[in-house]
C-alpha cells in the first residue's frame, strides 16, 4: 500500500472536530509516483463520506414528472407516473443503456459527496458486478410498497412490482434492513398501512420504513417501540404530496435517515435535501449530518461511510475552512465547492490545484467544467457523464 498524508486539516465528526495529520492508504496498483505522498490542507475541512439513504439509481437522468397539485398517496402518482414514462421526453432519456444509467445514478451521488448509496429497486445481472462509482447497500432485503408488493393488495389496473412483502421480508436475515415504501401519502390509505405491515409480522428492529409521511403520533410510538427506523425524503414528499413528516421523535430517538429519492421525484443530490430538510424542521446542521453518518451506518448495518482509522482506505470530502461552524459550512457548500471528493482512498473529483493528488495517487483525469467551476475527474467516471446537467468535459482523460 502506499501513503497519502494530509496534514492540518480539521476533521469533522458528528462528535466534534479534531486538527490532526490524516494518513490514507491507496491500492499498490494506484501508485506511480513515491510511496509517500504529502499534501498540505491547512484551513481545510474533512468529513467522511456521506451516505444517501434511499435512491432510485437508475431513473435520475428522467426528468420530474409536471405535476399541478399534490397527490393523496404515491399509487395516484405512479398511476400518472405509468403514462408519464410513455412520453417522447421519457423515451428519449430511457434511451441510454441500461448500466450507464445505473453509473450515472452513482455519479450524480458522488459529485455532492455522497460515496454510499441504499438502491431500492432490483439491480439486473448487466449492473450487479459493475465497479460501483459508490459504494451501494448490499446485504439486505426488500420490498417496493404494500400496494404494489403484496399481491392481494395491488390496486386494478396496476401490477406487481419487486418481492412480495411477506415473502421478501420472511426471507431476510435478521441482521441485515428490510426496506419498503410505506406511508406515502396524506390520505386515510397512507395512514393505514403501519397496522397493516405490523399485523402481517413485518414491523420489526431491521425494518426500515422508506417516507412515512402518513404516520400518526400512535404509530410513531409503534414504530419506535418496535426498534424499526424511517427514511426521510423531504424533497420528494414536499413535490409529491405537499407535505412532509416532522422528524424530530425520530431523530431523537436514533431512527431517522436521509434520503433522496432520485431526481425523477426529489432532490438534485444529498447537499440539496439538505438545506430542504432544515427549511421543513428544527433539526440543526450537525444533526442532519449525523443521520448522513452515523445514524445510516447503524440502521442499515454497514461499516461507517468514510471510516477515519489512520492510515484506511477512506472515503472522505474536503471542503475548504471558511470559518465558523464546519456542519453549517457543509449545509451551506453546493457540491462545486467541495475541493476534493475521496473514494477507497483515491482521488475521485477535486479542483485542479490539487492534481498532484491525483497523479501521486495514479489516478488517470480528466478536465471538467462542474456547475461553471473547472474541475478534474477520475477517467473511470467519464462514460456516465454526459448523462449528468451541469457536467461537461474540458479535456481529455489522460
Amino acid at each position: 500500500m502506499s501513503a497519502m498524508r494530509m496534514r492540518g486539516a480539521t476533521l469533522v465528526t458528528w462528535e466534534g472536530t479534531n486538527q490532526v495529520d490524516l494518513s490514507v492508504s491507496t491500492p499498490e496498483s494506484a501508485a506511480r509516483m513515491s510511496r509517500k505522498f504529502d499534501v498540505d490542507l491547512r484551513d481545510h475541512l474533512i468529513f467522511p463520506g456521506l451516505a444517501n439513504a434511499h435512491d432510485h439509481l437508475q431513473v435520475n437522468c428522467i426528468p420530474p414528472m409536471p405535476q399541478s397539485v399534490p397527490y393523496p398517496n404515491s399509487y395516484e402518482w405512479a398511476r400518472d407516473f405509468d403514462r408519464y414514462r410513455r412520453t417522447a421526453t421519457v423515451t428519449a432519456a430511457l434511451t441510454a443503456d441500461l448500466e450507464l444509467r445505473f453509473r450515472h445514478g452513482a455519479l450524480k451521488n458522488l459529485l455532492a459527496g455522497t460515496t454510499f448509496v441504499a438502491h431500492h429497486d432490483p439491480v439486473p445481472p448487466v449492473a450487479a458486478e459493475l465497479e460501483w462509482p459508490v459504494r451501494t447497500l448490499r446485504d439486505f432485503g426488500w420490498s417496493h410498497s404494500l400496494g404494489l408488493g403484496e399481491p392481494s393488495l395491488v390496486p386494478e389496473g396496476m401490477s406487481q412490482y419487486g418481492p412480495a412483502v411477506s415473502e421478501s421480508f420472511a426471507a431476510t436475515p435478521k441482521e441485515w434492513p428490510w426496506m419498503i415504501h410505506l406511508g406515502e401519502g396524506t390520505d386515510e390509505l397512507a395512514a393505514s398501512e403501519l397496522t397493516r405491515l405490523d399485523s402481517m409480522g413485518c414491523l420489526a428492529a431491521n425494518t426500515v420504513l422508506i417516507h412515512g409521511v402518513g404516520l400518526t403520533d400512535e404509530q410513531t410510538d409503534r414504530v419506535l417501540h418496535a426498534g424499526a427506523s424511517v427514511v426521510w425524503c423531504p424533497s420528494s414528499n414536499l413535490r409529491i404530496l405537499g407535505r412532509t413528516l416532522d422528524p424530530r421523535r425520530l431523530f431523537d430517538r436514533d431512527r431517522l435517515l436521509l434520503g433522496t429519492d432520485s431526481r425523477l421525484s426529489g432532490s438534485r443530490d444529498l447537499l440539496e435535501e439538505f438545506r430542504v430538510a432544515a427549511e421543513h424542521s428544527d433539526l440543526t446542521a450537525r444533526e442532519l449530518f449525523r443521520m448522513a453518518t452515523k445514524t445510516a451506518a447503524e440502521r442499515l448495518r454497514v461499516p461507517r461511510s468514510g471510516p477515519m482509522e489512520q492510515g484506511g482506505a477512506m472515503d472522505l470530502i474536503v471542503l475548504r475552512n471558511g470559518g465558523g461552524d464546519p456542519f453549517e459550512q457543509l449545509l451551506a457548500a453546493q457540491r462545486k465547492d467541495l475541493r476534493m471528493v475521496i473514494q477507497g482512498g483515491l482521488p475521485a473529483v477535486g479542483d485542479l490545484d490539487l492534481a498532484d493528488w491525483f497523479a501521486a495517487s495514479g489516478v488517470a483525469a480528466c478536465g471538467i467544467e462542474l456547475d461553471g467551476r473547472a474541475k478534474l475527474m477520475a477517467a473511470t467516471l467519464e462514460a456516465p457523464a454526459a448523462l449528468e446537467p451541469g457536467l461537461t468535459l474540458e479535456s481529455a482523460c489522460a
